[in-house]
């Protein structure tokens, strides 16, 4: 790896320096340079060059040999979270050690050496495609349209036919998407064609926690403190993001929702930093919930390759190669 693109050397340079680093990237893999930002959180901090490319905005991520996985706490888990676990063991007449119960859920402890990545800072939806009305793919479907109009007269926010269309308010009127079924070869073959590719999963555990060794980036138990997706009630503001959905140290909302799933690059249709909300679905409370979103849990192989645009995100990457 070019010295310069990993993160020890990497977080030494000076502005300049990475200011030139940053405009040379941009010009080789055709982005537009935007700024140098700093991204400071959970102890982690970098600061590094943020770009755009067909509408999207992307970070550079500097390479680091890392260790990845868990087999046991770093630090322990905060009260909050060994009450709240304690009380399910009750819940459940299990007795059951934390730690071990956490472990099962884990990938290994192994060292990875991650290379340098431009990374998209947002999840981007797989099967919805943006249309206008009079698209003959909506027009056909007559009873859509009626739906369609009945949302209209209703005060609701958005109507989504279930992977077939959906309907959104917006500040400019409506914007209307129709689903299509696509698979994990078809997203992959489409992200080649533009240039772009998946994180491995070691990618997307690095992205996610940076090295970090305790459960969450921030530590071993659930921060209550934050303000968490689907146990939050957001009606008195609404505009304000969930502080996981927040930029992490590297510039990237990731691993905030657990109804989210991560499309990762594998042999098979394999995802990371959500369980479709199966834990939350069930009722098990905050900690497990959100325990998918950890950069160690395990990743989850899916059966088929069908991706699920309700549960099914990706986020586009470029492995930045080696030019000295």
């Amino acid at each position: 790896m070019n010295e310069k693109l990993s993160r020890p050397q990497f977080n030494q340079m000076d502005t300049t320096e990475k200011q030139t680093l940053m405009e040379s990237l941009a010009a080789r893999y055709n982005m537009t340079f935007l700024d140098l930002h700093t991204f400071d959180r959970w102890g982690q901090s970098s600061t590094t060059g943020i770009f755009e490319k067909d509408g999207r905005k992307f970070v550079f991520v500097p390479g680091d040999t890392v260790t990845l996985g868990w087999e046991q706490f770093a630090v322990g888990l905060n009260q909050e979270s060994r009450e709240e676990l304690e009380y399910l063991f009750r819940e459940w007449e299990m007795e059951r050690d934390p730690e071990e119960m956490i472990r099962e859920s884990m990938a290994p402890v192994r060292q990875a050496a991650i290379g340098p990545m431009l990374v998209g800072r947002e999840l981007e939806e797989i099967n919805w495609e943006p249309v206008k009305m009079d698209d003959p793919r909506l027009t056909v479907h007559p009873d859509w349209l009626k739906e369609f109009r009945d949302f209209a007269w209703s005060d609701s926010s958005s109507l989504t036919l279930h992977q077939s269309a959906r309907i959104e308010r917006t500040e400019k009127g409506f914007q209307i998407c129709i689903y299509n079924h696509t698979d994990y070869d078809a997203l992959l073959a489409m992200l080649e064609n533009r240039g772009f590719s998946l994180p491995t999963a070691d990618e997307w555990a690095y992205l996610c926690g940076g090295g970090c060794r305790t459960l969450f980036p921030w530590g071993d138990g659930l921060d209550y403190s934050m303000r968490l997706r689907w146990f939050e009630d957001m009606d008195e503001d609404e505009n304000r993001p969930y502080d996981m959905e927040e930029p992490n140290f590297f510039g990237l909302s990731i691993a905030y929702d657990p109804y989210m799933r991560e499309v990762v690059q594998a042999d098979r249709l394999t995802t990371c930093g959500g369980d479709g909300g199966c834990n939350i679905c069930g009722g098990l409370g905050p900690f497990l919930g959100f325990l998918p979103c950890s950069p160690h849990c395990k990743p989850e192989v899916q059966e088929d390759k069908e991706l699920n645009g309700d549960y099914d995100f990706y986020r586009p990457i470029i492995r930045v190669e080696n030019h000295d």
